[in-house]
């Protein structure tokens, strides 16, 4: 099977209620919408939380970065699992 090769194109999203776009692979999309129906996320919320990891990191990549790197992590790892409650993301 050859690899559904595409070049980025832009998508909006909402991060803390500001409007950015990200220019993604339409592969990497699918893969965030399916990361945040599975873990019972918006698109909204999993960037927002993806972006707020990014930017704790030593060096920081681009967000569109981030979401590829995220995406590849998890989904080695399991990403399946529904995302902790908010109350339990401020205890760690």
């Amino acid at each position: 099977m050859t690899p559904p090769y595409h070049p980025p194109k832009k998508y909006s999203v909402r991060i803390d209620g500001h409007r950015t776009s990200i220019s993604l692979e339409p592969l990497f999309w699918e893969k965030l919408t399916t990361a945040a129906r599975m873990r019972n996320q918006s698109i909204n919320a999993l960037v927002a939380q993806i972006d707020a990891e990014r930017i704790r990191a030593d060096t920081p990549p681009g967000l569109a970065g981030a979401i590829r790197i995220w995406l590849v992590t998890h989904e080695k790892g399991g990403w399946i699992t529904p995302a902790a409650p908010v109350s339990e993301l401020a205890d760690s």
